[in-house]
């Protein structure tokens, strides 16, 4: 090797990422124990974020633009390295790139059934599932608190936490949210704007930005998916009683169907036909035995009368006929005194209600007065 191409060899003059995977979210630039050149060109592309980072130590960030370095564009990495009058000469620094684009299509789901309360069935095991996205929001804060000095730092070394945090505010926001298990599928939208709301704080500590979350599928335990399909089955039948003679009649028509069955068709359909024809008499004697009991049976007691009355000015009652029977002979009733009772609209005369007018017509008359001696 000749000495120019030796010298050439320790110096770095172009510094730039070309991202050839889809999950890495941080790559320091290769560099091995070259120096960075002074006015070395640096291109930092669309979705991406350069850091210099002296001796552990973050120094300058740059956004997406292409760069000539120097000292007056790397005021914290001068300071650092106590260039007080400028400085020309090649330097050592790492330099991270960070991937700030969003990361999509990550999955997650409950590793284990949640136990929930539901109204309707009462405690309940479910397990969930879906997707979210995430993107670098914040690249310093991303570096100083996970990838550190992880050369090449994957979503596979993060998703793993990421997730954990899902299921965790998830479970607490499915459990406050009170959503009967038979409504959740109508509900995704708002459970997975319910959940996210949560996640968003937490994962800007991390500097990261929860873009997305959805929740794409709620399910039940096998057993419990089962017991409640046969539960809809007898909703879609109904009628048991008319199911069964429906089931019977298709069965005797499959067995007059099949001549080679021979005289054991012809036994099993007699012997549906019989139980078909019970059913049916059981059918028609379920009405008569229904009114025999109907007809046995005392009829309700009717309903009592009561009767509200205004003495002196003042509502009183409510009076049953017993106590206005009375009250009529003792002359606390008058023909005239004001009455209502539940149904009328206004307040009548005692002689105005049908109930009351029988009262009247059992009071004696007065006896006449005695002549004069």
């Amino acid at each position: 090797m000749g000495l120019f191409s030796k010298i050439k060899g320790e110096f770095i003059d172009i510094i730039e990422w070309l991202d050839s995977t889809n999950n890495t979210i941080v790559h320091r630039f290769e560099r091995h124990n070259n120096e960075i050149k002074i006015g070395a060109k640096m291109t930092v592309r669309e979705s991406q974020i350069a850091v210099f980072i002296n001796e552990g130590t973050i120094a300058d960030v740059f956004p997406p633009g292409m760069y000539t370095l120097k000292t007056e564009n790397l005021p914290v990495l001068s300071t650092l390295k106590g260039w007080k009058y400028g400085f020309n000469s090649p330097f050592k620094a790492e330099v991270y790139f960070v991937n700030t684009k969003k990361f999509t299509d990550l999955k997650w789901g409950t590793p284990n059934p949640i136990m929930l309360r539901d109204p309707e069935f009462g405690p309940i095991r479910i397990r969930a599932f879906g997707a979210y996205e995430f993107r670098i929001s914040d690249a310093t804060a991303f570096i100083k608190g996970v990838a550190g000095t992880d050369g090449d730092f994957t979503t596979d070394e993060i998703t793993n936490q990421l997730r954990n945090i899902i299921i965790t505010r998830f479970t607490d926001a499915i459990g406050e949210a009170k959503i009967p298990i038979l409504d959740m599928a109508a509900n995704y939208d708002e459970v997975s704007e319910l959940v996210g709301k949560k996640l968003i704080p937490e994962y800007a500590e991390y500097g990261v930005d929860m873009t997305k979350f959805l929740v794409s599928n709620i399910s039940l335990p096998k057993n419990v998916e089962e017991a409640l399909d046969k539960r809809s089955s007898m909703g879609v039948i109904g009628d048991l009683g008319k199911y069964q003679q429906f089931q019977t009649a298709e069965a005797m028509e499959a067995a007059a169907n099949n001549p080679s069955g021979g005289g054991a068709s012809e036994g099993m359909g007699l012997g549906m036909g019989m139980a078909m024809a019970s059913q049916m008499m059981g059918s028609m004697n379920q009405p008569q035995q229904q009114g025999q009991q109907a007809a046995n049976t005392p009829p309700p007691t009717p309903p009592t009368i009561a009767f509200h009355i205004v003495v002196n000015g003042q509502q009183q009652g409510p009076f049953d006929m017993n106590t206005l029977q009375q009250m009529v002979k003792s002359n606390q009733i008058t023909k005239d005194t004001l009455v209502w009772k539940a149904g009328l609209a206004n307040w009548i005369a005692a002689n105005k209600a049908p109930e009351l007018t029988s009262l009247f017509m059992a009071v004696p008359l007065p006896p006449p007065p005695i002549p004069p001696q």
